[in-house]
């Protein structure tokens, strides 16, 4: 039997959870289903009452939500090194990374949505607001540059990646790698991996 996962190619935490798989050697147990969030009356939102992608759907049923629940849950099932350290300060730094990872992906999917309004009634204040929280982490994620490429590879690392993926594919960030070179240069590194090329976002 096989996990069901609620899918948008084009969702930052939706390739979060897919790298993860992959990762964690999980990729042939889960059948990805591609899905329109904004249909309310489609199969989403009979497994997930805030009708959101990722939603994983376990062999018995279960529904799991959001994408910290998944990964977790999903490098639970498998005997290779864990993403999510057990204990002590190499949990919580992967998990303080993972949240610096996914609030700015919070902020960039903010300005897209704010970008799709009526240019009347867009607020720039608010994506003013988002596009401050998202040059304050860059600032500490350059700062904090060496420490990326240091040990095995967590969640915090991945939330990284895949936010700096879907920054540069939706245009959000503009210029970003010349102020932030040791950041760029270990973003083209993880890139490398096969668990983000063959997660890359579709052409816009």
């Amino acid at each position: 039997m096989t996990m069901k996962l609620y899918y948008s190619a084009a969702s930052p935490y939706v390739r979060k959870v897919m790298v993860t798989a992959i990762e964690t050697g999980l990729r042939d147990r889960i059948e990805t289903i591609p899905t329109d969030a904004a249909d309310l009356s489609g199969p989403l939102h009979g497994e997930n009452p805030l009708g959101k992608v990722p939603t994983l759907v376990l062999e018995d049923g279960r529904q799991i939500f959001d994408s910290p629940v998944i990964c977790e849950y999903l490098d639970s099932l498998h005997d290779h090194a864990r993403i999510f350290p057990a204990s002590g300060e190499p949990r919580l730094a992967a998990l303080i990374l993972q949240a610096l990872g996914d609030g700015m992906m919070d902020a960039a999917l903010a300005i897209v949505m704010e970008g799709r309004r009526p240019e009347a009634f867009r607020y720039g204040a608010w994506i003013d607001r988002q596009r401050h929280k998202i040059a304050q982490g860059l600032d500490r994620l350059e700062n904090e540059a060496d420490s990326l490429a240091e040990g095995g590879l967590t969640i915090g690392q991945i939330a990284v990646a895949c936010f700096l993926g879907h920054a540069e594919y939706r245009n959000v960030i503009t210029d970003w790698r010349g102020a932030h070179p040791k950041l760029s240069a270990w973003y083209d590194g993880f890139c490398q991996r096969p668990s983000m090329q063959q997660t890359a976002p579709p052409p816009a």
